[in-house]
């Protein structure tokens, strides 16, 4: 029994990278060795066991075959005959087909090691071709170390073309596809994710209401950029920025990014006889947005924010010019008195698509502490001394909501003022 440290725990030690976790193979074992030893079982579909201390996986070594479609449709044959490089040739990349002994070293068949020095994610065989949920790690691996100068070979991108056109890529699940988007949306550069989607032909497939905002012209007095799409990618990188700056949680960073991805959708829809104008767009957007998150099953703040952000994110840009009673609308419907934390969000997300445009990168954007002075003095409105004056019932709720525009109307002609 020969034992391996392999696949990112290899590939981040390259790299001079954190690593997160370690994966071992076991070469000329079977399961009754390992169960005879103390490791746990814990693969339904592959023969993965955890270790009796250390509980890291250890799967024995494998060879899969096509037999069935989409990325489910394999047999696997893991016989103490399986040799290590024939475990790594069914990898996806060659930078994650490497391997390493107990001695330290390195085991490199596929040569890994100079695609790591000449910045390449290449594709390990033409095995690739079978299983289409490599189209989205291999754009996820790009997300990731996009930053470090990598890129995708051609001959990968075009292979990640020929899945995207044969149908295969329907047979992935929501839950899997919203788990490497969601992964995706995780690393440095999620926008290479969609870029390369979109590049190949997967992005239709997978969120065609966002694939079809590439092309899609906005007036370039606003949008120096014009592309829709590209706007799009544009607020990606600057949430990005915001979110580092503003040390947001990781689940938050996800309903963030993916409500940018969502806000514009509604100008897929434009009639071309109003083109580069949208009017509109943005009920459209709420609709589409509902049906996204529906089909990729997303989590609900998820859904939640992004439906805000689609709806609203002209209101936030707008927000000198609303009216009193429309900030409190606004704030309604974002329930800023019970969930204060999403007016953080939905801000930060409005900032990203306001400097998400050609030349707007740097600009100041006033409206963030105008909302948010806005909301403090509403907040000080204390209901408990309205019922002390008498009211109550309906009475007391529209005073409330009075006494809380009249409180947004004092900031707004402070504002004025200075």
């Amino acid at each position: 029994m020969e034992i391996y440290l392999v696949g990112g725990a290899v590939r981040d030690r390259l790299l001079n990278l954190p690593i997160k976790d370690q994966d071992w193979v076991v070469v000329g074992a079977s399961a009754d060795d390992l169960l005879k030893q103390g490791y746990q079982a814990v693969g339904k579909d592959f023969p993965v066991f955890l270790h009796p201390q250390t509980h890291e996986e250890y799967a024995l070594a494998r060879t899969e075959r096509k037999s069935g479609a989409g990325y489910t449709g394999f047999e696997c044959y893991a016989g103490t005959d399986v040799t290590l490089e024939q475990d790594l040739s069914r990898r996806d990349l060659t930078i994650n087909a490497m391997a390493q002994d107990d001695a330290g070293n390195l085991i490199d068949p596929y040569q890994g090691q100079n695609d790591i020095r000449d910045k390449k994610l290449r594709h390990v065989s033409d095995a690739f071709i079978e299983d289409p949920l490599r189209v989205l790690r291999v754009a996820r691996f790009l997300a990731r170390f996009h930053s470090q100068g990598f890129e995708i070979a051609q001959e990968t991108l075009q292979l990640m073309g020929t899945i995207s056109g044969s149908g295969e890529l329907a047979h992935l699940t929501p839950e899997r596809v919203w788990t490497e988007t969601e992964k995706a949306l995780s690393e440095k550069s999620p926008w290479r994710y969609f870029e390369v989607l979109y590049e190949c032909g997967a992005l239709t497939v997978i969120f065609p209401e966002l694939a079809r905002l590439f092309g899609v012209p906005q007036p370039p007095r606003h949008h120096p950029e014009i592309d829709t799409g590209i706007h799009v990618m544009m607020t990606q990188q600057a949430a990005c920025n915001l979110i580092q700056e503003h040390a947001i949680n990781a689940a938050d960073r996800t309903a963030i990014l993916f409500s940018l991805l969502c806000h514009d959708l509604g100008k897929g829809l434009t009639p071309e006889e109003t083109l580069p104008s949208h009017p509109g767009h943005e009920d459209i957007s709420e609709f589409l947005t509902e049906k996204v998150c529906q089909r990729l099953r997303t989590p609900n703040p998820v859904k939640r924010l992004s439906k805000l952000v689609a709806k609203y994110h002209t209101h936030c840009h707008r927000a000198f010019e609303l009216k009193p009673s429309t900030v409190m609308r606004l704030f309604e419907a974002l329930d800023v008195i019970r969930r204060p934390e999403t007016l953080t969000l939905f801000l930060l997300a409005c900032e990203a698509d306001a400097k998400g445009r050609t030349g707007f990168e740097q600009r100041a954007y006033p409206q963030v502490g105008y909302l948010q002075d806005c909301a403090n003095a509403m907040k000080q409105v204390e209901p408990r001394l309205l019922v002390n004056l008498g009211f109550k019932g309906e009475t007391l709720g529209i005073e409330i909501r009075r006494k809380r525009i009249d409180a947004i109307r004092e900031i707004k002609n402070s504002y004025v003022q200075d």
